[in-house]
């Protein structure tokens, strides 16, 4: 009797037929189902994330502060979460929708989504038909949206405070997912050397300092397996500060919502460009072509998912990335006598990458980090740390050695 009444919790039977649980979209439409998280409404942006797997480094990736992701895959929960797959200090996603929820079943599991999203007061929706959100969204474009796992909220109510809120245009989330004082990465190589991996770390020999717009630690990973030890900053540290810890390079991070909101984050980058070699990535990169004079726009539904083909335009190869972002940089506004194109995206021709031409910096839009992946874009890593050595050997300048710890 109490192994049926286990089973009867765990599926959830009564929820699933009500249907409580709803999504209402900035024009009017609805979307129900029930909730497998945290018992909380809230309002965000709803996008779609085409990837397969990943579930987890989505959820953790600051990129995503204030949005409600849908999963096109239709399993999920099947791996539950680790601490060693995080990307970041807790989950940062607004919301979750989902058409299905499962247990987790993975040697590698140390707690189930829903126990995960609870814990971080993340709401989310099973049983929705995650296919028709997707279709809707790539036809009339990223909505605003109000999410109530309950149903406490009329739905008409709903439908207004998704019309009502302000969304991520114009918005500074860099500064609320950012950390709160300065740190270094990982100093006994614990969190470089995850994955349950026997990885041996290289010498530090470079001192790098990374913007913390909503980093990935992937990227801080990235970065240290090359020799490279990480000082990270919060986003609106100046530049000032970060040529006073003498740093061989730096690099700008990735995070959310809107890159011509960080007004200070601009100047601060004018500041450093011919000072110290620069690499950008996602909102990094949009941000560095602001710095050189470029504007950004909203696209209508974003780039989010790990199968968007780019091609670099120096050596031609095509890469497979992964992407996370609704802004890029508008076409035809990068002045061609500061930087120059050096990718696009083959799917709808946008900029996804560039390189300046008067400093050593040069910033993508997709991610060299990619986890789970592809892994097609890792090198880049090393070309910024190719940047970094060549531009010591033409001044002629040693390389840093910091002490190990």
């Amino acid at each position: 009797m109490n192994a049926a009444i286990t089973t009867a919790n765990r599926w959830e039977w009564k929820a699933r037929r009500e249907r409580r649980a709803y999504l209402a979209l900035q024009d009017g439409t609805v979307f129900h189902g029930y909730s497998v998280g945290a018992p909380r409404e809230t309002v965000g942006e709803a996008v779609f994330n085409t990837g397969m797997t990943g579930y987890q480094e989505i959820l953790s990736d600051p990129s995503y502060a204030g949005q409600f992701v849908a999963l096109t895959c239709p399993e999920i929960g099947n791996v539950g979460l680790n601490a060693d797959d995080m990307e970041s200090r807790r989950l940062f996603a607004s919301g979750l929708l989902i058409h299905a929820c499962n247990e987790p079943s993975n040697w590698r599991s140390e707690q189930t989504l829903r126990a995960a999203l609870t814990a971080h007061g993340i709401p989310a929706i099973a049983g929705m038909e995650t296919r028709a959100l997707t279709l809707l969204l790539r036809e009339k474009g990223t909505q605003r949206a109000f999410l109530s796992p309950d149903g406490a909220t009329p739905v008409a109510e709903g439908v207004r405070r998704a019309q009502e809120w302000e969304g991520l245009d114009g918005q500074d989330y860099a500064a609320r997912v950012t950390c709160e004082a300065p740190y270094a990465w990982d100093p006994d190589g614990r969190l470089t050397c995850s994955w349950g991996a026997a990885l041996s770390l290289p010498a530090a020999d470079l001192r790098v300092v990374a913007y913390d717009f909503g980093v990935k630690w992937n990227i801080l990973r990235g970065l240290r397996r090359l020799g490279m030890q990480v000082t990270v900053v919060p986003a609106r540290t100046p530049a000032g500060d970060v040529l006073a810890l003498r740093p061989d390079g730096v690099m700008l991070s990735n995070g959310p919502a809107d890159p011509a909101a960080l007004d200070y984050a601009i100047a601060n980058i004018r500041v450093l460009l011919g000072k110290v070699p620069i690499m950008g990535v996602c909102l990094g990169h949009q941000l560095l072509g602001l710095a050189l004079g470029a504007r950004t726009c909203r696209l209508k539904f974003g780039h989010h998912g790990c199968n968007h083909p780019v091609k670099d335009l120096v050596t031609g190869r095509v890469e497979i990335t992964s992407q996370n972002h609704n802004f890029a940089i508008a076409d035809g506004t990068l002045d061609p006598r500061l930087a120059a194109i050096t990718h696009i995206n083959l799917n709808d021709r946008t900029i996804e990458g560039l390189r300046a031409l008067s400093a050593p910096a040069f910033a993508v839009q997709y991610h060299p980090e990619a986890a789970p992946g592809p892994h097609d874009p890792a090198p880049l890593f090393q070309r910024f740390r190719d940047m970094i050595t060549g531009e010591h050997n033409r001044r002629g300048i040693a390389l840093s050695q910091p002490e190990q710890t």
